[in-house]
């Protein structure tokens, strides 16, 4: 960890807890600052809030109190998820008290170099790819961030040796303010995220924070195949590395001849790479992109494609039952996601959908239902998805409890050369406590298949 006194007899607010938030207090606890937190959990309820407080760290539990404003707090550390309409958080700002999220302070505290990634789609994938092919080259990385490992923690750990790999969420993005990646990329950008930024310009805006703080000696990977993401990449002041699924940039990664290049230089033919999907092809190619500026060899990353079938819950293949594939997408929480995996398969599809009703009809998931030879839904949305598909000509549709109720129903349905994928365009709070929670009991029936 960086030696650093900027802390040191600071009085901050670590507002929200979870993993990040506990992180944080703990290591701002242990550079010297003057430390309260507070959290809407009650402390009764709350194991993390009553560590802390063993610690002799200052908890406050139940509320978000206003006047915790008058207390003199030089800093806020925000949970990402807390919106900046929080009558707390407003009023800091309000008031001139700056309000960071936790990926600031891991920037502050850390020896390795970051590689930041940010984007609507492939982040977790394109993150994974490349900590893999570092991995694999003996580059030292570390992997951190909104893929399920506090940025803090492993920034406190890290050395100069290593690089840290992060995955960077629009939230967390705009809570920064040095934080400087030597390499940043964005996948791609779409409308997301609209009820928390109030529009594509401010969560876009949020996004292009990854790479604010960059100067040429840095690096910027960018989707060239969408305009808003090259209108970024004009503004940054990083040295631009283009790429492209579609075109020839001979200063970046590209496609050409079946086959992916970096700088005219070919590293792998497509038909090698195990990792399905046309859209991973972008993933791919801003992986190799930062694989090959930290010096990876062709030979590393090869071997990463080759043998890579996925990250978990991202269009994972599970396994193949009497010669019917198992796909686990329930990452897809949206009809983009779902669009996405759906255009992966030329093979008849099982598909399996539903989940939350957010309010919206599914009528943009038609064009991608070609495939699409039976569907199996379940939960809130189950009669708004079946009315899509009905329009859209298929005939066999089937509604179920569940997911796990949806495995064996598919299973019956399906034929030799079918591939049966859980992609719900849906989130999954109406029946599972997250995604992850639903793919797993997609991944339990699967195995119970006999």
């Amino acid at each position: 960890m960086e030696e650093t006194t900027q802390y040191l007899r600071k009085k901050v607010l670590v507002l929200g807890l979870a993993k990040s938030g506990v992180t944080a207090a703990s290591i701002l606890h242990k550079l010297g600052a003057f430390v309260t937190v507070n959290d809407m959990k009650p402390l009764s309820e709350n194991p993390e809030a009553q560590g802390l407080l063993e610690q002799g760290i200052k908890v406050i539990c139940g509320s978000h109190p206003i006047e915790l404003l008058d207390e003199g707090f030089e800093l806020i550390v925000k949970n990402p998820g807390i919106p900046y309409r929080n009558p707390l958080v407003k009023g800091a700002l309000e008031k001139g008290i700056p309000v960071i999220t936790e990926v600031e302070l891991a920037y502050q505290i850390s020896e390795a170099p970051f590689i930041g990634i940010t984007g609507t789609n492939g982040k977790t994938t394109t993150t994974t790819l490349i900590y893999e092919m570092l991995k694999t080259g003996e580059k030292s990385p570390l992997i951190a961030g909104n893929i399920g490992t506090v940025a803090s923690g492993v920034a406190e750990e890290a050395s100069h040796k290593d690089n840290i790999v992060i995955e960077l969420s629009s939230f967390q993005l705009m809570g920064i303010e040095e934080f400087r990646p030597q390499i940043a990329i964005i996948t791609n950008l779409y409308d997301a995220h609209l009820d928390y930024h109030g529009s594509k310009a401010e969560y876009a805006s949020a996004k292009a924070a990854i790479t604010k703080n960059q100067t040429k000696d840095d690096f910027f990977i960018y989707n060239a195949d969408q305009q808003d993401v090259v209108k970024m990449a004009e503004k940054s002041k990083a040295s631009l590395i283009p790429f492209s699924a579609t075109e020839k940039y001979t200063d970046g990664a590209y496609i050409e001849s079946g086959s992916v290049y970096f700088k005219e230089n070919k590293v792998i033919d497509v038909s090698e790479i195990a990792l399905p999907g046309k859209h991973n092809l972008e993933n791919i190619l801003a992986a190799v992109s930062a694989a090959k500026l930290k010096g990876v060899s062709n030979e590393s990353i090869r071997e990463v494609l080759t043998t890579f079938h996925g990250v978990e819950h991202r269009l994972q293949y599970i396994k193949t039952v009497k010669n019917r594939k198992f796909y686990n997408d329930s990452k897809a929480t949206n009809i983009l996601a779902a669009t996405k995996a759906l255009s992966s398969f030329t093979e008849p599809v099982i598909l399996l959908a539903g989940g939350l009703d957010r309010g919206n009809e599914f009528d943009e998931l038609k064009p991608a239902l070609k495939n699409v030879k039976a569907l199996i839904t379940f939960g809130q949305t189950a009669e708004k998805i079946e009315r899509v598909a009905k329009e859209s000509g298929i005939k066999i549709i089937k509604r179920v409890d569940n997911v796990e109720t949806a495995v064996p129903a598919a299973f019956e349905l399906s034929a030799e050369g079918d591939c049966i994928l859980l992609s719900p365009a849906c989130a999954s709070w109406d029946q599972y406590k997250t995604f992850e929670q639903r793919g797993d009991m997609f991944t339990a029936a699967v195995h119970k298949l006999k």
